[in-house]
């Protein structure tokens, strides 16, 4: 069974990765020492497929299990949300011991984690992600949030999870898409930390669906992807210096996600968009070569991501909505750019020009 380490000074945890885990989690608490009481927060869809397994297992290693079902959808990730898995705590009377469990993907490990964060000044939380992008990016590093509004993520902290528990074996209910999504993620690992990773999706038959990739294939992406951050976050835990790598792709993906109220791209769709952006930042400034660049596209339209932006949308808007993104700093936006497979700088130093030329492109304006 793969594990891998998040090492930090006071947080250290650990990444599960094996086929029929989800069943196991009682055990896995319960190694953990965790108070009794346990709270399951998920989305009526992935509860329907998976909630009792958790809660059976839970209750076979002596926990007393409630659950809280929230909406799915990025729209629903919000302060509303929030109060209401706050009723559900007060409720069930959970304590500084207790345990929340994120039972879902990004939206619902973001929001269980801020919750846990919060709530009584910070209670156990569990991540058990059942999406793949959830699994690769999400679950793992400790960031948690809702979105304000005019942002996504404004709100939130740093608050690392006990355990991260992974089963490959739920991605067979994911939708085709939204596997397709979380792949995006895993070419973004291939970027800006991984060449051997992206080489091996390049050379991949077919990665578009949990059906048709080869199983070891999706084992080595869960493997190295979840290492990647591991390794990275192990580094700077709370994005002051070289985790903000891992936002590659966000800051153009970010405002294109707001700027369409979360509806038109899920996560994985808009970060490729920005993906495509940075990687023509990047040649517009000559740090990597362009046919870096038609490499990283070509394996983004070969998942059966876009590669451009369908949307209404005015360059003028996108500009105004970068100014709001969590990476501003002193006024000036900062980019993560590819200098070649496997490698990223980060950097403000960026004319509005430029910017704006690649996202005419996505807009196709030019």
């Amino acid at each position: 069974m793969p594990e891998i380490t998040v090492s930090l000074p006071q947080h250290s945890y650990q990444i599960e990765i094996s086929e029929g885990n989800i069943s196991q989690l009682g055990d896995q608490l319960k190694q953990l020492k965790l108070g009794t009481k346990v709270l399951v927060v998920s989305n009526p869809e992935i509860f329907d497929h998976y909630g009792q397994i958790c809660i059976d297992s839970l209750e076979n290693s002596g926990f007393e299990v409630y659950s809280h079902l929230i909406p799915a959808g990025e729209s629903n990730k919000n302060l509303q949300s929030i109060a209401k898995i706050y009723d559900s705590a007060l409720a069930h009377h959970l304590e500084r011991s207790s345990t929340l469990v994120a039972l879902g993907g990004g939206v619902i490990g973001d929001m269980t984690g801020f919750t846990a964060a919060t709530w009584l000044r910070g209670i156990n939380f569990v991540q058990v992600p059942t999406s793949l992008l959830a699994m690769v990016d999400a679950s793992v590093g400790g960031k948690t949030g809702v979105n304000h509004p005019q942002g996504k993520n404004l709100i939130g902290a740093f608050y690392q999870p006990k355990l991260v528990l992974i089963d490959p074996s739920v991605l067979k209910t994911l939708p085709p898409r939204e596997f397709r999504a979380g792949m995006a993620e895993v070419i973004k690992y291939g970027i800006i930390w991984d060449p051997e990773l992206f080489s091996q999706l390049e050379n991949a038959t077919n990665i578009t669906s949990f059906d048709e990739i080869d199983p070891q294939l999706l084992n080595t992406i869960l493997v190295r992807s979840c290492q990647a951050k591991a390794d990275v976050v192990a580094q700077d835990e709370k994005e002051t210096g070289i985790r903000a790598i891992l936002n590659y792709g966000h800051t153009i993906g970010h405002a294109i996600e707001s700027l369409t109220d979360y509806k038109q791209y899920v996560h994985g769709e808009a970060i490729a968009l920005g993906m495509i952006a940075a990687g023509e930042i990047a040649i517009q400034m000559g740090l990597w070569r362009e046919t870096n660049g038609n490499r990283q596209n070509k394996l983004i339209s070969k998942v059966g991501l876009p590669t451009k932006i369908d949307a209404p949308l005015k360059v003028k808007e996108v500009l105004e909505a970068l100014k709001n993104d969590k990476k501003v700093k002193s006024g000036k936006i900062r980019f993560i750019l590819p200098t070649k497979i496997g490698s990223v700088k980060i950097t403000d130093k960026i004319s509005s020009e430029v910017i704006k030329e690649s996202i005419m492109q996505l807009l196709n304006q030019r």
